[in-house]
């Protein structure tokens, strides 16, 4: 009962955290078991929540995972206004956003994971939500001006497209995640150790860069 009246109490003075926290292990969850594989029962025994709490924040399952998607991809985009892009020469920006974009995705499998189920599903929720697209939009244009300094610069050469651009860097580091239990069972586990990972890592600033310059 105490429990109980704690996590109510809880619900009412810090509703955000209560939010956070579905979030989080929604994610885990949608990430695991897909869409329809999901149980909101599941969700709520691992939360400081109720099944009651997560339909009235949330409204359905579609809804709860439409918003763990989002969240998913806010979490990227976050890290990467973290870097200071703007502030360093073309060059290196472009080198940190690589290095930063291989690591988020090895250190996140749930993101590559919640992006292969909307993949499955035709990017229904995606396609719907401004959020993520408007997040995205913001990607690109960060890239945009680092691909614009870095010509102006004599670094780069003209013509790059910022959105290929990005098609290629994301390919580099989602495959290492996406493809790791089959690539494993074909060739063996030794590429996915740290010091391996940190070497692919490296070679794919090196790749992208050595395509950008003139």
């Amino acid at each position: 009962m105490k429990t109980i009246k704690k996590a109510k109490a809880g619900w009412k003075q810090n509703p955000e955290a209560v939010q956070r926290d579905i979030l989080r292990v929604a994610t885990a969850e949608f990430a695991r078991n897909g869409l329809s594989g999901a149980r909101i029962d599941r969700i709520a025994a691992r939360t400081k929540s109720s099944k009651r709490m997560i339909y009235y924040y949330f409204g359905d399952k579609d809804r709860l995972y439409a918003r763990a998607l989002e969240a998913a991809y806010a979490k990227v985009r976050a890290g990467e206004d973290q870097l200071d892009l703007a502030g360093l020469p073309p060059d290196e920006a472009l080198a940190r956003l690589v290095g930063f974009t291989f690591d988020h995705h090895r250190s996140n499998p749930a993101f590559i994971r919640m992006v292969m189920i909307e993949n499955i599903h035709h990017a229904a929720f995606l396609a719907g939500s401004e959020a993520i697209r408007g997040m995205n939009l913001a990607a690109i244009d960060k890239l945009a001006d680092i691909v614009r300094r870095g010509e102006a610069a004599g670094l780069f050469r003209a013509g790059l497209d910022p959105i290929e651009l990005h098609w290629q860097i994301s390919a580099l580091s989602f495959f290492n995640v996406s493809n790791r239990a089959t690539f494993s069972a074909l060739f063996g586990k030794a590429l996915f150790g740290r010091e391996r990972q940190e070497h692919l890592r490296d070679h794919s600033v090196e790749m992208i860069l050595r395509y950008v310059r003139v």
